[in-house]
């Protein structure tokens, strides 16, 4: 199937000039702002079913009550256009309520992983300054001090928590106060700031405006054929781009229904899908993995299951397989992206999964997307370069970062790092990543940013950090590690945890007093450790079982 059969249905799109110098392609017809996504939500099904968090359920009027009225509580304790507010949360419907009282002030919202560590918390909220955040009871604790933080003005829990106020408490505090008026800003202002880890260890505010998500929400409406009757499972981080922009915006922007998973567990998963009748999801090849290894997975069960997307990793032919053996009716659709692009820059085009397994599927609408050599001439068809992306939802640069905007934008395309090549159907398929970017389960880890924190141990000489494959997770993290005496690997694992993301502490270690190889240029071999990692560096490591992931 080409591009043009797949979009002979795509809404008018017009050029159109954006953030300054961009010539874009944009749908000529689309919601302005964010918070517009809810008011049409509510316009067009009132009553339709909104959100599932266990018992509780909210239909798209309540959504929107719920969040005006928590709205007029924040103004009144000083949030204002323009301000920032941390959201270090897990998946709630709470989460999407915070979403929209924060989009009708025109407060730029700045989603936080549960799993980040205090000193990670601490950067992002300096770094975006911050005057609020909403947590949990779980996460509060990682927050910084007040005496250290004064800028963190508002600190708002679920539950209560000493030096937080209540989410009830604004929300009472609003129905005192007069409606707020829905923010009228430009679509080219900053919605979100979402944080990517960078090639020099410290992470990237990433600023996603209305006119991306807007844009993005609509890719995923029309490659999908989404409509108010689907119901969608979100399992993923609802504070990943993923999660954020291809499951809860996209749910609104369709005003379908969002089933709410606090996290994935594939047993819990497939249950709640069969009770909730669930359309559609979007989940990371693993996932996919440990459904079907599940006993009592049943196709049979799942028969409303019609749209299975996925990304972050290729789908092995394998689980394509057996997914179409087991849900009939089921269609897999790959989507490549990243936060830079809002999600989606590519989508697999319906019934092309199979023949097209080792693709990412073709541009979504409004992207142009070409492979460039490394002065940035783009190259033929089915040879190998950068991909580089453009359109409406590509992120308009890093936050007060303008050396990073300056180095990974040129023309409006944005430097993807990703190795790759386009067939002349519009295929793209991805080879390599130049940034060194280890896939644990589809949690991005940046190799050089594990690798800094291990340079910060007194004794370690220095480390290189690579993915090693795992069948079910796709990659996890192996450190190999020179030391400077006894030094063992349960220590500098507990090490690393103190400093980063459980998912990004290396699981095996080779640790040596031996100088890394490199080339004769001094460079880091990493391909030849990769193979060390994957062969003899593992069966060296018997004697060190794989340990999981610590828990903070």
């Amino acid at each position: 199937m080409t591009a043009s059969q797949w979009f002979s249905a795509v809404p008018a799109i017009q050029e159109e000039l954006h953030f300054d110098s961009r010539r874009i392609r944009c749908f000529a017809e689309r919601p302005r702002s964010v918070y517009t996504l809810l008011a049409d939500a509510v316009a067009r099904c009132p009553e339709g079913e909104a959100i599932v968090d266990g018992e509780l359920r909210l239909r798209w009027h309540e959504v929107q009550a719920q969040s005006d009225e928590l709205a007029r509580g924040l103004a009144a304790a000083g949030l204002r256009p323009g301000d920032r507010a941390a959201m270090l949360l897990g998946n709630s419907a709470s989460f999407v309520i915070i979403l929209f009282a924060l989009a009708r002030l025109g407060v730029i919202a700045v989603p936080i992983g549960t799993r980040s560590s205090a000193a990670e918390i601490a950067y992002m909220l300096e770094d975006s300054g911050c005057c609020g955040v909403f947590c949990d009871s779980e996460t509060v604790e990682r927050l910084p001090d007040a005496a250290v933080s004064s800028a963190l003005r508002l600190r708002v829990c679920l539950l209560p928590q000493a030096g937080c106020r209540t989410l009830d408490e604004m929300a009472s505090a609003g129905r005192l106060m007069a409606t707020v008026e829905a923010y009228a800003g430009s679509e080219e202002d900053a919605a979100y700031i979402l944080y990517t880890s960078g090639t020099t260890g410290r992470p990237k505010g990433a600023i996603l405006t209305s006119l991306g998500v807007i844009h993005s929400s609509m890719h995923y409406e029309i490659c999908m054929g989404i409509g108010p009757a689907d119901r969608s499972v979100i399992s993923v981080p609802m504070s990943h781009v993923t999660g954020l922009v291809a499951l809860v915006l996209t749910v609104v922007r369709c005003a379908a229904t969002l089933i709410v998973m606090a996290s994935f567990k594939a047993k819990a998963f497939l249950q709640l899908a069969e009770r909730e009748r669930m359309t559609h999801t979007l989940m990371v090849p693993a996932m996919y993995n440990l459904c079907l290894l599940q006993p009592d997975f049943s196709g049979a069960a799942l028969k409303d299951w019609r749209i299975g997307a996925y990304g972050g990793a290729p789908m092995p032919p394998a689980t394509i397989e057996a997914l179409a053996s087991k849900v009939r009716g089921l269609e897999l659709m790959n989507a490549y992206g990243a936060t830079e692009t809002t999600s989606p820059a590519t989508m697999m085009p319906p019934g092309s999964t199979a023949s097209h397994a080792d693709t990412v599927g073709i541009a979504v609408p409004c992207a142009e997307i070409f492979i460039a050599d490394f002065d940035g001439t783009p190259l033929s068809f089915g040879t190998s370069g950068e991909i580089r992306i453009r359109g409406p939802m590509v992120v308009k640069g890093y936050w007060q970062n303008p050396k990073a905007t300056a180095e990974s934008f040129t023309d409006g395309y944005w430097h993807s790092g990703d190795i790759g090549t386009m067939d002349e159907g519009g295929f793209v398929r991805i080879l390599d990543r130049i940034k060194d970017v280890i896939n644990r389960g589809g949690y991005k880890v940046f190799s050089s940013e594990v690798e800094a924190v291990l340079a910060s141990h007194p004794q370690v000489i220095e480390s290189a950090v690579v993915g090693r494959p795992c069948p079910v997770l796709g990659e996890r993290v192996h450190a190999f590690v020179v030391v400077r005496d006894d030094l063992s690997t349960d220590a500098l694992a507990l090490f690393c945890a103190e400093q980063m993301s459980d998912y990004k502490v290396p699981e095996t270690f080779t640790l040596s007093i031996e100088p890394l190889p490199r080339n004769a240029n001094g460079k880091l071999l990493k391909r030849q450790m990769r193979d060390g990692a994957t062969e003899a560096a593992v069966a060296a490591l018997a004697q060190q079982p794989v340990r999981p992931v610590v828990n903070k």
